[in-house]
């Protein structure tokens, strides 16, 4: 990445810049200039980045176990660095985070100890079980069921678009146990090899990842997976979102900077009209709006990141403004950085091309932009009641 001042605000401390320079140099040891290569056996490919990034520790920062938070500010700065060097190996670091996130924040310590050590070292892969066929961004109207049953609660229904799906090794799963709406939702533990739990649907996306359909029926696991209070599933899944919307923003960032990066090279050494595109007002004025819109989202990501770390019960309006404005430029900054590179731009396996299809499910996954717009909506008309 060339501009690196970011790195000395006030938002970042020493730890977090150190941490940073590391992470950059592991990936571009990593993956140079081939993260953003074809993909072949996409499963095989993403437990062999989780274990790798386990392996070098990373995944700590994601699954820190005990009574250590999560590190919101080191997240995003990992998901940034990833997401310039390679999509899939930021969707490999960031699903670890959040599919056991609801543990991290909300879990016992049996089940702390139990699950986290797994995910840390890359030795278990996790997943995060909230949409359903009915129920995507209204996570209040999810239908799947969990009805107690002596020692155990039985869950019936069905998940849909959930990330690790058919390569997780569990699952924290939603579902209702109480009355309609948001305060009868409740989080389980369920294993893969749960009786019962079945992939119904592998899902082909345009940016390869695992993604699947589940099924529940009949599907028994023990009370003691109950995650922290019966029908407070929805404020877990909201608090866990407000911790992980503000890295999914931050992996747009990282989408961004790559963007901008091979624009750049690229107007500095195609020639036309007698010089090169970066002559042209034009291509300026495109790479201008890029910078401009990077330095603008990386600001609204730090900014949330770090009055999440610093205490802040809930930062739901800043995470909103943060993922809305990153992922909405980052996808203009990347249709930019295709248009400078003209044919070469939408031909499959360049790097521009890669990244338009990386950063299109970013403008949906964990809250559409609209939804975030609600959220922003609905505090700034608070503000002023």
């Amino acid at each position: 990445m060339a501009d690196q001042s970011y790195l000395d605000w006030p938002f970042l401390t020493d730890r977090h810049r150190d941490l940073a320079r590391r992470a950059r140099d592991w990936a571009e040891k990593t993956f140079g200039a081939d993260g953003f290569a074809e993909h072949g056996d996409v499963d095989a490919e993403c437990r062999d980045l989780v274990k790798s990034l386990g392996a070098a520790g990373w995944l700590k920062l994601s699954a820190p176990g005990g009574d250590d938070p999560l590190d919101v500010r080191s997240l995003c700065l990992m998901r940034e660095t990833l997401g310039y060097y390679s999509g899939l190996a930021d969707f490999s670091f960031a699903m670890q985070g959040l599919g056991s996130g609801t543990i991290s924040l909300f879990g016992d310590a049996a089940q702390k100890s139990a699950w986290l050590p797994g995910v840390a070292s890359g030795e278990a892969i996790a997943a995060f079980a909230l949409t359903e066929p009915e129920a995507g961004s209204d996570v209040a109207a999810l239908s799947l069921e969990a009805k107690r049953d002596g020692d155990d609660y039985v869950l019936d229904g069905e998940k849909t678009y959930i990330s690790n799906g058919g390569i997780a090794d569990f699952y924290v799963v939603f579902a209702r146990t109480g009355e309609a709406g948001s305060r009868g939702i409740s989080a389980f533990i369920v294993p893969a090899d749960a009786a019962g739990l079945e992939i119904r649907e592998r899902i082909e996306v345009i940016a390869p990842h695992p993604l699947a359909r589940l099924g529940f029926e009949g599907c028994r696991v023990p009370a003691s997976n109950l995650i922290g209070e019966e029908n407070a599933g929805f404020k877990y899944a909201m608090a866990t979102l407000d911790v992980f919307r503000s890295t999914v923003a931050a992996a747009a960032l990282g989408f961004a900077r790559r963007a901008l990066d091979e624009a750049r090279s690229r107007a500095g050494s195609r020639e036309l009209f007698g010089g090169t595109l970066a002559d042209l007002p034009v291509v300026q004025s495109q790479i201008a709006e890029m910078a401009l819109d990077i330095d603008a989202a990386a600001l609204l990501i730090y900014r949330a990141a770090w009055m999440k770390d610093s205490g802040a019960p809930r930062v739901s309006r800043e995470a909103a403004m943060a993922k809305l404005h990153a992922t909405e430029t980052a996808q203009a900054t990347i249709d930019k950085a295709v248009q400078i590179f003209g044919g070469l731009g939408v031909t499959k396996g360049s790097v521009p091309e890669a990244l338009y299809r990386e950063i299109r499910a970013l403008r949906i996954y964990e809250g559409a932009s609209e939804v975030q717009k609600l959220i922003i909506a609905r505090h700034a008309l608070a503000e002023g009641a």
